[in-house]
This record gives structure tokens, sequence and C-alpha cells, in this order.
């Protein structure tokens, strides 16, 4: 039995965040324009994550090299739920895909890609349900760019706080700081098409 499969996320009636890591000079356009602008580049693919979490899992909390600036991206939900019904997952699955040679079809030409991995705790570790990740192709990121992107907060300062508890040992005090998320009501036939 696979991992139980949900969206958890900060969202609003209007909005849902997404986080990404990136470096200074990219961060530093972003939040001054409240978009992305060069050095980002529309012309490969942007992964977007809602889970706070399994973006620090994945940028060592701002450790890593090119992802020292962590982004809270609040875009549309009209534009994240059309990134989704374009959506095919990164590996073959009998029940969204029918055929190996269906899934091998749909993902050559797909717009987006959808990739599950295990959640994390605030010290890394694999929780039991899977968190999505969004990767966004050159046909949909300039849509991404100029409209479905509503604000942009940097969240360094916060991170490096949240990295300073747990050096200091204290998780609980972190734990307190992390944006609240909850699961997102993600509609049935879209579901089914990420494999949830």
């Amino acid at each position: 039995m696979s991992a139980a499969r949900e969206v958890r996320a900060d969202f609003d009636r209007a909005t849902i965040v997404m986080y990404q890591a990136y470096s200074d000079a990219i961060a530093d356009v972003a939040v001054k324009q409240q978009k992305f602008g060069p050095p980002f580049s529309v012309g490969r693919m942007t992964w977007i994550k809602p889970s706070f979490l399994w973006l620090m899992h994945r940028s060592n909390f701002g450790r890593k090299s090119g992802q020292e600036r962590t982004l809270a991206v609040r875009i549309k939900r009209s534009g994240w739920e059309e990134a989704l019904a374009s959506a095919v997952l990164t590996g073959y699955e009998p029940k969204p895909h029918g055929s190996p040679d269906a899934w091998r079809k749909a993902f050559e030409s797909a717009p987006v890609h959808v990739q599950w991995d295990p959640e994390r705790t605030l010290r890394g570790a694999g929780l039991p349900h899977d968190s999505i990740q969004v990767g966004l192709s050159r046909a949909v990121i300039q849509r991404f760019v100029d409209d479905w992107t509503v604000s942009i907060t940097d969240l360094t300062p916060l991170v490096q706080k949240l990295r300073k508890h747990l050096d200091d040992g204290r998780a609980d005090q972190a734990t307190r700081l992390l944006p609240k998320e909850s699961v997102y009501p993600v509609p049935p036939e879209l579901a089914r098409r990420l494999g949830m």
C-alpha cells in the first residue's frame, strides 16, 4: 500500500502558497518586482511545492548552493488547478494511466509534471503521507509568472530563525513558527488524474 497522498497547503478562497528556493540574484528581483524576472529562466522547468517542510528538506534549510533564499509565492487557485488539470505523473501508475504506453505518450507531451514524495518532519524524517511537487514546463511558466502570481514573500529570515532553533535543540519553538498548512480540497477529477 502506497502512502496517503494529500495536498497540504497554506491557502484561502482565491489563492494558494507555493514554496521555492533560489539564489540571491533571482530572489532579489522577484521580491522587488513581486514577479519573477531575469535571471529567472522561463526556458526551463520550474518546480513548485505547497509543502514548506519538503522544501526545507530539499534546500537543507537554505544551506544548499543556489537555494539560499526561500520564497513564498502566492498564486491564484485557478492557476494551480489549471496546472494540475494538465499534469501527468512522472512515473507510470495503472489507475490514472491505463497502459505504460499511454502514460509514456501523455508524459512526453505534458506541459506539467507531478511527483509525489514522502512529506518531511522538521528534522527531515519521512512521514507516512506524500507531498506533491509540480513541475511547470516552458509551455506554462510564462502564465505562472504573468497571470498566476499574486505576491512573493521572502521567508529567508524565518528559515534562518528556524535553523537557529533547531541547531540549539529548540524544535518546539521552531514548530510554532512553521507556516500553517491544511488539506487542500482537490476536485475528484483532478485527484484521479494525480493518482490520489
